[in-house]
This record gives C-alpha cells, structure tokens and sequence, in this order.
C-alpha cells in the first residue's frame, strides 16, 4: 500500500509542478526559454536553501524528474563540490552533476537525427 501512496505524491507533485508552468505560459508574457530558466534557477535556489529537499523527500521523482529537479541536483552537487575541493568545486561541481544529462541529451539527440530525416522549419 505504501507503494501506491508514493505514486500518487510523485504524481501530485509533479502535476502541480505542469500546472504551475502551464499557468506561468497562460498567464503571463513568459516565453517557454524563460520559464526553462526560471525552473532551474528555482531548482538551484530552492535546493541552495534546504527548502526542496524535504519536497524530493515527498514526491520522489515527482520532484526530482522536471526541470527544477535538475537545479536542485545542480545545487547539490556544487555543496558537495564546494565542501571538498573548496573555490574551484564551486566552478566544477555544476559540470559534474549536469554532465550524464547533457551526454544524454546529444546522444538521443545525434541517434533521433539517425533515425529520422531533420530539416529546417520553414
């Protein structure tokens, strides 16, 4: 049973996670770069001050998956960084932590451009 209440927090938290960003393009004059950034900037706060933490605790992937997830790993790893290597881990600690997304995002890329013919909007 304790399985099933961890889906429903993973879903809640990542719907309300859609809803505020689907809110955020209804609403506003936002362009989706710009709510992009402003999620993985909160991510980096919100993780930087301790607060998201106990929310990845609740919704699990719901939390960790979007876009504020990846500040919030991108906050952690820099903390981690920082408490070892000092200065310099501040500068690397980033890189660290976003290096297996961004391989994954240029191979699946590269491999969709494989499978399917790319060509310009227009």
């Amino acid at each position: 049973m304790e399985m099933f209440w961890q889906f429903v927090r993973t879903f809640l938290c990542g719907g309300i996670l859609c809803l505020i960003g689907q809110i955020l393009i209804d609403k506003t004059n936002l362009t989706p770069a710009k709510i992009l950034t402003l999620y993985v900037v909160s991510g980096v706060v919100l993780g930087a001050v301790g607060i998201y933490e106990p929310i990845v605790k609740w919704g699990g992937s719901g939390a960790t998956v979007p876009l504020t997830g990846f500040g919030y790993a991108l906050a952690q790893e820099v903390k981690i960084a920082v408490a070892s290597d000092g200065f310099l881990g501040a500068m690397t600690g980033g890189i660290t932590a976003a290096a297996g997304g961004i391989t994954a995002a240029i191979f699946f890329g590269w491999l969709t451009a494989l499978i399917f013919s790319p060509r310009d909007k227009g």
